[in-house]
């Protein structure tokens, strides 16, 4: 199995455990908490896929991604305490699982011809907007407009994969440097508490 697809896989699990625990912290009934999960897991694929034209959309070609969501939201379900407890772990998941996102989308739409700057577009738009939709649902603030550095290190991470293809680097040396990049900026950030101004 390629190694993407199944962190890819991987990801979109934890973003449905994530989703769902968000849920949890709303009150939301069962139906609430699916709904959830599978919007912050697929929500930014899909709004790629529909701008880029891409349809049917990934997820209604590869029954997998749902499987994934399904036992994700069983883990929220059934260990949610225990999920609770591992929220810095799922951190790092949710880092890796944006670095994963960012460079898919990324390649997917430079696939179609667009310009590098609407695929690191679009590669932030895969990564961050299933958090946007499901904030949204949830009645919160999406993360990605707080002070809080998240969608910048998407673009940032972006930047280093075009500068890195049009240096000519292998493919598979050019994935690992942007992932390990833009977690290694995620995990900084939070580390040390990197933010944006705020204008008011």
């Amino acid at each position: 199995m390629n190694i993407l697809y199944f962190i890819d896989l991987l990801g979109t699990m934890v973003f449905a455990i994530s989703g769902a625990l968000t849920a949890f912290d709303k009150k939301l009934d069962i139906f609430g908490i699916s709904a959830v999960a599978f919007i912050t897991a697929l929500g930014g694929g899909t709004l790629r896929d529909v701008l880029l034209g891409s349809t049917p959309v990934s997820w209604m070609q590869n029954l997998n991604y749902l499987f994934m969501i399904l036992i994700g939201i069983s883990i929220a379900i059934l260990f949610r305490q225990a999920v609770q407890k591992l929220r810095k772990t799922f951190f790092l998941f949710d880092t890796i699982g944006i670095a994963v996102f960012t460079i898919l989308g990324l390649q997917k739409a430079l696939d179609f011809g667009v310009s590098p700057i609407i695929g690191i577009m679009m590669g932030m738009i895969s990564a961050v907007f299933g958090g946007v939709i499901r904030d949204i649902v949830c009645n919160e603030i999406p993360l990605i407009f707080r002070k809080e550095i998240y969608a910048l290190t998407c673009i940032a991470g972006g930047i280093v994969f075009i500068l890195l293809d049009f240096w000519a680097v292998e493919q598979f040396l050019n994935i690992l440097i942007t992932a390990g990049f833009i977690v290694s900026f995620r995990v900084l950030a939070v580390r040390y508490h990197w933010e944006l101004p705020l204008l008011s």
